[in-house]
């Protein structure tokens, strides 16, 4: 940090800046990015100088901060796994894991018994719409219904069935 101060002869604000980083950073590579980055927005600034030094002090924490909380934002996201990779893991676990496969037929043999409990014209609109894949149109046509009242049928339909999931899981 010394090097970089030196080398642009930076006033004693700007030297408090940049040392704001040092504690934060392990690594004193980051803490110097960010440091430069800061001084690199104070570049492009056009009226920095023409501001008295308690306001260019005020600037540059105000950047300062951004930029770390910028650099905080950076370093939390998650590494991106392709979700193909993510369904050969659950794929292996499920195939391998009685405890699963148990559990998930529990889940299945509820999921029966609640759908048995829809009226019929529930049980008809929850299967074109999600087992032959129609559209609201097709479904409205197919039951001499207004598709309006086909959506409303499914939405209450699911609407029981997330009741009756967050009923059993209390």
């Amino acid at each position: 940090m010394k090097r970089i101060c030196q080398a642009t002869r930076m006033p004693r604000s700007m030297i408090a800046i940049a040392s704001q980083f040092f504690p934060i950073y392990a690594c004193t590579e980051d803490a110097e990015d960010l440091t430069v980055e800061v001084f690199a927005a104070a570049l492009e600034r056009d009226n920095l100088l023409g501001l008295s030094e308690q306001e260019q002090l005020a600037w540059l924490r105000h950047v300062a901060r951004n930029k770390l909380v910028d650099s905080y934002r950076r370093q939390s996201h998650h590494t991106l796994v392709a979700f193909d990779k993510i369904e050969e893991l659950v794929k292996e676990y499920s195939d391998s894991d009685p405890e699963y496969l148990l559990l998930q037929q529990e889940e299945y043999a509820y999921l029966r018994k609640m759908v048995s409990k829809l009226s019929t014209l529930q049980q008809q609109v929850l299967h074109l719409r999600f087992s032959a894949e129609l559209t609201f149109a097709e479904i409205a046509i197919l039951l001499n219904k207004r598709e309006d009242a086909v959506r409303k049928v499914l939405s209450r339909a699911l609407a029981f069935l997330r009741t009756s999931y967050s009923e059993r899981t209390r």
